[in-house]
């Protein structure tokens, strides 16, 4: 009967008031005239007729009616009074025959004001139905610092291409992510087509969500849960569940939801660790610990070219064959190249899995989303996948502090050349790379306080970076770490390109990606492995030249002090003596980035997106990136202080 339901609603309007009351909060419906009272406008605009996600409105635009309903907009008055006969006419109205008729709503700040209709949002809330059709009037705030004042106006760029409400994230940069990640520009229009895809997979999002939150609560919202149901399973994938798929689909990623909720942050673990960890992972449940031994394992590599085409893979299957021949035999191993794209990565893997493999370690920061699906399905299997900074806690990522051998670089670099202008070749703006630079002119610094570093980015469109250095007259250069087996060249390492076009090579920074192997497979077989914190962590090995697995190789040409003067310099670091990023560190435009005395954290380090004062470049925006390089900027680019300018 209506009557029963309407004591229902009822009772959830004044538990939701008594649970406002406990907490200290507001009981009632929030007043959008009194917020506005405070708040200063820029601009009013009409929006016409729009559905209307009904978890967005949250109160009335007077204080007419705000007393008779609760914060969560469920009915305070009596079954017997007016009100209560209206609202249980309304709730056999929409029963029936359905509520068509349109409320009348103020839009702030995302979130929406009743005017006219506040017993139909009521009895569609209480249905609960996702939207409610809605004449809107949208108020636009004036710009300032705040965090939901970023936040709102991220929004509006992404409302003038989208036209839709259904989304809104809770932390910087989710709309643009979520645009690339759709495949679409940040200016490009959506068609109506799109736009009714997008509200029908939001919609069966949102209540597979809610489901899977009955059980196991979290506090993330549905957008940003759904920001990262879809970077790990994609759109073109997602669009096509059904509810049920999701639900099945989140309850297994929901250690990633419940990570997330926790704000994803990353452990950097930066020296190996070599004692028996007192949990144990899922293999070493299976085995007990300390029983792991390397006959039980058997170990992927997945590659995305082949070793001919690729330094990259060419370095990493260096390190497998390493790993074999460590082991003396006792160790199993297989690669499969060429997976480039996500069906091949995913098959990759799949395949890797069913050929008996408990170890697989993808070795390129593309294939993180394929190796988080795979852990997910698979958490009796070990996944790595070489990056730095990814927030999963279903795999472990791995990566080398490069920047160490940089610095060294830096200091041969400046110590051999007789001139103040000095080279350096990047690949591509992501984690890390940048710390490279800075690192590497840091360490020219030190030797010589008037040197500049001219960086290029072999990763931008246009003219290749060396010849514009060689256009520049710069001869003394930092360039690729590897070369390429099947395009062999001497230009990789710190190299001088004298006049006659000939090349020297002075010193090259080393990736053992075989040390690094056996750490992580030791690590495993005494049980000190961290991969084992799912929900709790997300955990990144990045290790160094006090683990052995990055170093620096001179030149035998190289006179003998400045040997000396690089040995000092690998063994302060080694022994934690000496940081390159210690001590005063000014940025091109002047700010501070390091006091005297200070050392900068790892965090900063690898999120750097800064560049060194006696740096002459800077950091390339999107629009001057090739295609790979924009690929892999979408997945942990960085942007670029837009502080700092080219000096």
């Amino acid at each position: 009967m209506v009557v029963n339901e309407y004591a229902t609603a009822l009772k959830q309007g004044r538990k939701g008031y008594q649970t406002a009351l406990s907490k200290g909060q507001y009981p009632y419906l929030p007043v959008l005239d009194d917020i506005l009272s405070y708040t200063e406008l820029a601009a009013q605009v009409s929006l016409g007729l729009i559905d209307i996600p009904l978890e967005k409105i949250v109160g009335t635009k007077t204080a007419g009616r705000t007393n008779s309903f609760a914060v969560n907009f469920m009915p305070l008055l009596s079954e017997r009074s007016e009100f209560g006969a209206k609202w249980s006419a309304l709730y056999d109205h929409q029963v029936g025959e359905g509520i068509r008729d349109p409320i009348v709503v103020y839009e702030f700040m995302n979130r929406f004001y009743v005017q006219e209709g506040n017993k139909r949002v009521s009895v569609m809330k209480y249905l609960g139905a996702y939207s409610i059709p809605g004449m809107v009037t949208r108020l636009i705030p004036k710009k300032t610092e705040e965090l939901d004042n970023r936040l709102y106006y991220e929004f509006l760029d992404f409302y003038e291409v989208s036209q839709s409400y259904d989304i809104y994230f809770t932390k910087e940069g989710g709309y643009k992510k979520l645009l690339k990640l759709m495949g679409k520009n940040p200016d490009e229009q959506w068609t109506s087509d799109d736009r009714m895809l997008f509200h029908s997979v939001i919609g069966r999002f949102a209540d597979a969500f809610y489901m899977a939150h009955k059980e196991r609560k979290v506090e993330l919202t549905v957008s940003d849960a759904f920001l990262l149901y879809v970077e790990i399973y994609g759109y073109d994938q997602v669009k096509k569940e059904t509810e049920q798929k999701m639900y099945k689909a989140l309850l297994k990623m929901w250690e990633e939801i419940r990570l997330a909720d926790k704000g994803s942050q990353v452990e950097l673990v930066e020296n190996p660790k070599e004692e028996k960890s007192s949990k144990a992972s899922l293999l070493n449940r299976l085995i007990p610990v300390g029983t792991v031994t390397p006959e039980m394992l058997k170990i992927a590599f997945i590659y995305p070219k082949t070793a001919e085409t690729s330094s990259w893979t060419y370095a990493h299957e260096l390190g497998r064959l390493y790993l074999e021949d460590s082991y003396g035999g006792k160790l199993k191993t297989m690669a499969i190249d060429r997976a480039d794209t996500d069906g091949e990565i995913e098959n990759a893997i799949e395949l890797a899995i069913a050929s008996g493999c408990n170890v697989v370690f993808t070795i390129a920061i593309q294939m993180v989303n394929q190796s988080v699906r795979a852990a997910i399905r698979h958490p009796e299997v070990k996944i790595y996948n070489c990056s730095v900074k990814m927030s999963y806690s279903s795999i472990a990522t791995y990566y080398g502090r490069m920047y160490e051998s940089k610095f060294l670089l830096g200091a041969i670099a400046a110590a051999m050349a007789r001139t103040d202008r000095l080279g350096y070749v990047a690949d591509y703006p992501i984690y890390g790379a940048v710390a490279n630079v800075n690192a590497f002119a840091l360490g020219a610094r030190m030797i010589n306080p008037w040197v500049k570093i001219h960086l290029k980015w072999s990763g931008t469109k246009g003219e290749a970076a060396e010849e514009k250095l060689k256009q520049e007259g710069i001869v003394f250069i930092s360039g690729a770490d590897m070369i390429t087996p099947e395009h062999a060249s001497r230009e990789y390492g710190l190299y001088l390109k004298k006049e006659d076009g000939s090349l020297e090579n002075l010193a090259t920074p080393i990736w053992h990606w075989g040390k690094f192997y056996e750490r992580i497979i030791k690590s495993i077989c005494n049980g000190s492995d961290e991969n084992t914190q799912k929900g709790k962590k997300a955990v990144n090995y990045w290790w160094g030249i006090s683990a052995d697995v990055v170093d620096v190789i001179c030149s035998n040409t190289m006179p003998y002090e400045t040997k000396r003067l690089i040995e000092f310099l690998k063994w302060s670091i080694r022994s934690g003596s000496f940081q390159p990023f210690g001590g005063m560190i000014l940025s091109q435009n002047g700010t501070v980035r390091c006091k005297e005395g200070e050392s900068l954290s790892a965090e900063d380090i690898v999120t750097m997106d800064w560049l060194v004062e006696n740096v002459v470049g800077q950091i390339p925006g999107p629009e001057d990136l090739t295609e790979e390089a924009q690929a892999l900027v979408q997945l942990q680019g960085v942007k670029g202080d837009e502080t700092d300018t080219e000096k």
